[in-house]
């Protein structure tokens, strides 16, 4: 059976009360292949379910956890530095996920899934794509999904988790001071997300709260940057999708240099059950054929004129027509993730509000797909 599991602040006091239950991972047999994510700040969104509650239900098949993140603890560090930072010497070789891998490839020239209509309607034709990252604070805190980039030898610590059999077991190498989405104070998905450019590793959490001298959240997952190797299925990450955070990320250094050259991670009010490669998890029961899954791959259309955006907004938007958008998690419609940075113009951002839903097109990359394990392209 599917157990459908709360994901965001609004009922994270019951989450030890939620035990492991043995579900299915429920892909339609419409789907591409094996997909949900969480909302960034600023957000509000609805249960999967309907019931109301903030963000996704989560359900995913009980597998023991995996043993990614368990090396020996190693002494303390010198100072981290921040997203927006050069990375130091020997560590540029780091990039997020391989040239070939899923993120990165080009799908302009993929057809349109057959059932696009439908589903960009579910999300939401006429709602605005907003820019859930940028510079400054929104209620006291950071806008966007930050990262702390630590340095190789950083101390790795305990980290326990709600949903210990979807996640990979530590310690990871996640300092004290880490920043969290929305500020340690913050009430919403509260996303640690750690990258070791050295071992060239990224370490995300979804939920996470300093614990004695480590951490407790209610997921968590290594990905080696390095390698195509996707989740197990029926795995979830720090994202419903069981997808990385940071890949999906819009960060000020790529824009600056003029391109990014990856799809946007964005959120999505409802999704369907079972999920779309290269997602691996399902956090909806939901059976409308109209909803989109988690995994689902969207495009800006062609036809769209971005010639008036400023510079900003316009490199996020040949982005997204290039590289597309990948459904994350549920939350608030075409809300697309990034870093905050304090070079972000907001004004700027903010006209990508001039995009709608009906800009946009679903896609279908199954053939894209080498093996429905791998995020490698063809």
């Amino acid at each position: 059976m599917l157990r459908l599991r709360p994901r965001r602040a609004a009922v994270v006091a019951v989450l030890a009360l939620v035990t492991a239950g043995c579900s299915t991972s429920g892909a339609d047999p419409d789907a591409s292949g094996p997909g949900t994510s969480a909302s960034g700040s600023n957000s509000s969104s609805t249960d999967a379910s309907g019931a109301g509650a903030p963000g996704a239900a989560r359900g995913g098949a009980t597998i023991s956890p995996g043993t990614a993140g368990t090396t020996s603890v190693a002494p303390s560090p010198a100072a981290r530095t921040g997203i927006g930072a050069r990375p130091s010497a020997g560590a540029g070789t780091c990039t997020v996920f391989p040239a070939d891998n899923v993120w990165h490839a080009d799908v302009t020239r993929l057809p349109v899934h057959v059932r696009s209509a439908a589903m960009v309607g579910a999300i939401g034709a006429d709602a605005t794509v907003h820019a859930d990252f940028g510079s400054g604070t929104w209620e006291g805190a950071p806008i966007g999904i930050p990262v702390t980039v630590v340095p190789a030898g950083q101390r790795r610590v305990p980290v326990t988790f709600g949903y210990a059999d979807e996640s990979d077991s530590g310690p990871y190498p996640i300092p004290p001071d880490a920043k969290v989405e929305g500020g340690p104070s913050g009430t919403g998905d509260r996303h640690v997300i750690v990258w070791d450019r050295g071992a060239c590793r990224a370490y995300e959490l979804f939920d996470a709260h300093r614990s004695g001298a480590g951490w407790r959240a209610g997921s968590g997952a290594v990905f080696d940057l390095r390698s195509n190797r996707m989740r197990r299925a029926g795995w979830t990450s720090a994202d419903a999708a069981g997808l990385s955070v940071l890949a999906g990320l819009v960060r000020y250094d790529e824009v600056a240099a003029g391109r990014i050259d990856h799809a946007i991670r964005v959120t999505v009010p409802r999704t369907r059950t079972g999920w779309t490669w290269p997602a691996s998890h399902s956090a909806s029961s939901a059976t409308d054929p109209a909803l989109p899954q988690l995994g689902q791959r969207l495009r800006l259309k062609r036809s769209v004129d971005l010639s008036g955006l400023p510079r900003q907004a316009r490199i996020v938007a040949e982005a997204m027509r290039r590289h597309g958008l990948i459904v994350a998690d549920h939350g608030s419609a075409w809300y697309i993730s990034g870093a905050p940075d304090p070079r972000w113009d907001n004004d700027a951002l903010h006209a990508l509000d001039r995009l709608r839903g009906g800009d946009f097109e679903v896609v279908d990359a199954a053939g894209l797909m080498v093996a429905p394990t791998s995020a490698a392209t063809r």
